[in-house]
């Protein structure tokens, strides 16, 4: 008999930024057979305080851990996360959970494209999840804010995971600042992914952060508003690289304020 209890949750976090209600859309029309759908904006981000948080800053925990009991999870349930393909939204859910000490979270590799490539069962139920009967208690771990970076920089690899024309400044289509922060290297989370959507092995991640794991120190990871920079974490676990750190403001939030200091060039 299957224990219905021991079955994976599964997780659709398809999104565009441009187009937020476009990921919900495509859930409606479609999507992995069980998946709840679960949306950047409203469930894995918190309000934005304008002059002071990033695009998409962390929800509250308990807002974030309320919505976890109205999704029935709780610490021991495995759980499975996909996304359009690329897994950058999908890496958003998979490091919260990770963080929160949830111990069997896994993303789809190559995601609802290669789910759809390989012809497989879709689904357009939408899932309504029994409610779980108690709420899970725990914090954000594995953070580092600005003020932190701003002090121990010298003590800190930071990796910056957007595009190399955003991170250099000439190019930057979202925020009113281009540029990074002094002393971050460029490792684009699309370097990730093979030619076919996926990630590369282990043995081709641990590679292409293997600078990183020779420098011996702490870690930190960002993006342009905390994204995309969970993708870079999970690679760098693929690669046997756990003790990594976020910073969730990211690029959007440094440039709240005008005192942090901005490097622009490769």
């Amino acid at each position: 008999m299957i224990n219905s209890e021991n079955l994976p949750k599964i997780f659709d976090c398809r999104f565009k930024l441009d187009d937020p209600n476009w990921g919900e859309n495509q859930y409606k029309e479609g999507h992995i057979p069980g998946a709840i759908y679960c949306h950047l904006e409203l469930h894995l981000s918190g309000p934005i305080k304008p002059g002071t948080t990033g695009r998409h800053p962390l929800p509250e925990i308990d807002d974030f851990t309320g919505q976890l009991k109205k999704w029935g999870l709780d610490k021991q349930s495995p759980v499975i996360i996909y996304d359009q393909g690329p897994g950058a939204f999908a890496s958003r859910l998979w490091w919260m959970l990770r963080s929160l000490g949830f111990t069997s979270v896994s993303v789809l590799d190559g995601g609802y494209a290669k789910w759809m490539g390989e012809g497989r069962k879709v689904g357009k139920d939408i899932v309504q999840p029994q409610e779980a009967s108690t709420a899970i208690k725990g914090d954000w771990s594995k953070l580092v804010s600005a003020k932190e970076i701003l002090s121990n920089r010298e003590n800190m690899v930071l990796i910056d995971a957007r595009a190399p024309e955003r991170f250099s400044g000439k190019v930057e289509p979202i925020d009113r600042v281009g540029g990074h922060i002094p002393g971050a290297i460029n490792l684009p989370f699309s370097q990730n992914l093979d030619s076919m959507g996926c990630f590369k092995d282990s043995k081709g991640l641990a590679e292409r952060f293997r600078e990183v794991a020779n420098k011996k120190l702490a870690i930190v990871c960002y993006c342009g508003s905390g994204v995309t920079a969970a993708h870079n974490i999970l690679a760098m676990a693929h690669a046997g690289l756990d003790n990594v750190q976020l910073y969730p403001g990211s690029w959007s939030e440094w440039i709240c304020d005008r005192n942090r200091p901005v490097a622009t060039g490769d």
